[in-house]
């Protein structure tokens, strides 16, 4: 997986889409089946990304914080506390 990092961010971003798609929650086990397969393609992804991850994205994927791990490889990383 030559690109990576960008196959994360896309698939960190399907995720939303599908979260976001009304019509898809009106068929609750497709939607399921759809989030599911998609978390799946994120955590394929994610160790597929070359050398070690950066500290904060592993622990947004390994918390499934999807929300924030999107905004950290889109360069919009939430402030540390």
């Amino acid at each position: 997986m030559e690109n990576a990092p960008v196959d994360l961010r896309d698939a960190l971003r399907e995720r939303l889409a599908i979260i976001r798609d009304e019509e898809s929650r009106r068929d609750a086990q497709a939607h399921m089946a759809r989030l599911s397969a998609v978390s799946e393609k994120i955590d394929k992804l994610a160790a597929a990304v070359p050398g070690p991850l950066d500290p904060q994205l592993a622990h947004y994927l390994q918390r499934r914080s999807y929300d924030k791990a999107l905004e950290f490889l889109e360069g919009q990383a939430p402030p540390r506390p």
